[in-house]
């Protein structure tokens, strides 16, 4: 699979529930660990925003942001071509 092809989607935005998040993407709990977010089956961190989270851990919104989308894409990507 062609990963520099892959389009990038917009799954996610900074200002959603990182509970609502892992519930609609589960592939976004590794992604936001790989990012430094290492607590995210903490009860607090269900209820904080992407962005607050981000801020709670000095990490740059956006950058994150785009890592977890780039992730669900790659992921939504390899399902389409029976890849799992």
């Amino acid at each position: 699979m062609d990963f520099e092809n892959i389009e990038m989607k917009e799954y996610v935005q900074s200002d959603q529930l990182i509970g609502d998040i892992i519930k609609e993407y589960p592939i976004a709990v590794r992604a936001l660990m790989e990012c430094g977010m290492g607590c995210i089956s903490c009860p607090a961190a269900q209820s904080e925003t992407l962005e607050e989270a981000a801020m709670v851990h000095g990490l740059p919104v956006e950058e994150v942001l785009n890592y977890v989308n780039e992730r669900i894409s790659m992921a939504e990507a390899m399902m389409q071509e029976g890849i799992s």
